[in-house]
């Protein structure tokens, strides 16, 4: 983007299911200093679903429409199945448009660091939207290894697992390798981006990963494990078919544990139309002190055991805060394609390793 920033900063949504009308949408329309101009769908119904939310926006039927205005906008949000997020966002680039592409950036991480040398080519801002950097459970982790809370870390276990014993269809169960479906590059993502933010770059990788639904064709039940070049092991699990949900977290370090069940509220609250600085949500992303995580040594928390631990309220706000103010150059990018790229690394890795039934050195 060239010369002066407008006021506010217009944006074009690339597609509207599941991630474009429940956590992009409303997010950029609450962050001060940008404005949804545009969403991009084919689809007769969630145009009138944008349209119904967002009266005022436009609605085009492709991404080629952006292209011929790419003068009236600053900014495209990529949105759309999994398949479509390195053409879209390279014909972005191309037109002089900064992006923003929902995780994974690109099935491999040679197609991520090949985007990543275009917008460094353009001069333009390319970011991944890794939300789960900003929820409440992830924040507060964070600072309790700032604080030095636990001590030097030496196993981080994080799981996201659901019970949906029965398949809901579309791309996302799809086996089909260019559809970058299931688990490992879905959720997988999330946990991976987490356990490199929290203690760096990945040394060895190895996974363990079924297909356990009668019908599935992708992976539904995922094991990874790390050890990272400082010497920390992160195990991490994302599933489809547990039963019995374990904690989100369970940190284990020299001095201290910290364990924390539950998920972060904003999706919910977003799914079921709240939305952050509307009056009635001012507690956005703020949990019950029942859902708080404990911090101890030697208790079970079942048990009562530990001392319970504040969340701090997640704040998926602040990703799309940060990119206003990164466009304008006041601040850098929150997540960048690099970083992402690290990410697919393991997941690259990860895939190999469950394949082969061999361990990955990085």
């Amino acid at each position: 983007m060239t010369g002066t920033p407008r006021n506010p900063l217009r944006v074009g949504l690339v597609g509207y299911g599941l991630a474009g009308s429940v956590f992009h949408a409303p997010l950029i329309a609450a962050t001060d200093g940008l404005v949804l101009d545009t969403v991009t769908t084919g689809n007769a119904e969630r145009r009138a679903q944008a349209l119904a939310e967002f009266p005022d926006v436009r609605v085009a039927a492709s991404a080629d429409e952006l292209w011929t205005r790419a003068d009236e906008l600053d900014l495209i949000v990529v949105a759309s199945p999994n398949k479509t997020h390195v053409p879209i966002a390279t014909a972005a680039l191309n037109a002089g448009l900064p992006v923003v592409v929902d995780k994974p950036i690109a099935g491999t991480a040679a197609e991520a660091r090949e985007l990543a040398a275009l917008a460094d080519e353009r001069g333009l801002l390319l970011s991944v939207f890794q939300n789960r950097r900003w929820d409440n459970d992830f924040r507060t982790l964070r600072a309790l290894l700032a604080d030095g809370a636990l001590g030097h870390v030496q196993r981080f276990e994080s799981r996201f697992e659901r019970w949906r014993p029965r398949l809901k269809g579309g791309w996302r169960e799809s086996g089909a390798p260019e559809e970058i479906g299931g688990l490992l590059y879905d959720l997988g993502s999330h946990v991976v981006d987490q356990a490199l933010v929290l203690f760096g770059p990945a040394a060895q990788v190895y996974a363990e990963s079924d297909v356990r639904r009668a019908g599935a064709e992708a992976d539904d039940d995922t094991f990874i494990a790390l050890t990272h070049a400082n010497g920390v092991r992160s195990h991490l699990y994302v599933s489809a078919t547990t039963a019995q949900l374990g904690p989100r977290f369970r940190v284990l370090g020299e001095r201290a544990g910290y364990v924390k069940y539950g998920l972060d509220p904003q999706e919910a609250a977003l799914r079921e139309g709240h939305r952050p600085g509307r009056p009635g949500d001012e507690a956005w992303g703020r949990e019950p002190e029942s859902l708080w995580g404990t911090l101890g040594a030697g208790e079970s928390p079942l048990s009562g055991g530990g001392d319970p631990v504040e969340s701090l309220p997640g704040d998926y706000p602040a990703y799309y805060a940060a990119i206003a103010a990164a466009l304008r150059g006041e601040a850098p990018n929150p997540v960048t394609a690099e970083e992402a790229a690290a990410a697919l690394d393991v997941l690259e890795s990860a895939r190999r390793s469950a394949r082969e039934g061999v361990t990955v050195r990085l």
